[in-house]
């Protein structure tokens, strides 16, 4: 079984499909067609399930780091593990970089300050929040898969294509 073509060229295709996963996944809902959020729903649910199964796989290291005052400290470490190094490198090769927005009313050198330690906010957000929110729910439910959820929205005006609104449950 195929993927369905939505009338694109491939390369046209997958970067569509990869911009409305990454915005299903940084927004939490989309408004798209019937055909295009069944393709962004495969996508999604595949990402949310590798995070799912590797979200808590860390390990603790001792490194040498400079402090502010330009002495080497060694500070224990959070990384990840090989295999959740390699489900973390998969996911951003699926999905574009999202920048952490700007809050209202706030300068540059707060936006620096506060995001100096996050390079890639989407990935945080997937193995930070959705890991273990449906981990947890799939430890309670006994299934794994459902994550999204499609509500029909009606035709669209001008083409009377199937709108649907695709969101994360």
């Amino acid at each position: 079984m195929g993927t369905r073509k939505l009338g694109r060229a491939t390369d046209l295709r997958m970067a569509m499909l990869r911009n409305q996963t990454t915005a299903l996944l940084w927004h939490g809902r989309i408004e798209t067609t019937a055909m295009r959020a069944k393709e962004v729903q495969s996508m999604a649910e595949r990402i949310i399930t590798d995070a799912m199964d590797v979200h808590d796989k860390n390990i603790m290291v001792m490194k040498d780091i400079q402090n502010d005052r330009g002495q080497t400290v060694q500070a224990e470490v959070r990384n990840d593990t090989p295999e959740k190094l390699a489900v973390r490198r998969r996911i951003m090769s699926l999905l574009y970089p999202q920048a952490e927005p700007k809050k209202m009313g706030e300068n540059k050198d707060d936006y620096r300050e506060r995001t100096k330690d996050i390079r890639h906010p989407l990935i945080e957000k997937i193995f930070g929040e959705y890991g273990p929110k449906y981990a947890d729910r799939a430890r309670e439910s006994g299934s794994r898969g459902g994550y999204t959820r499609i509500i029909k929205a009606g035709p669209r005006r001008g083409d009377a294509a199937e709108v649907v609104i695709l969101e994360l449950i």
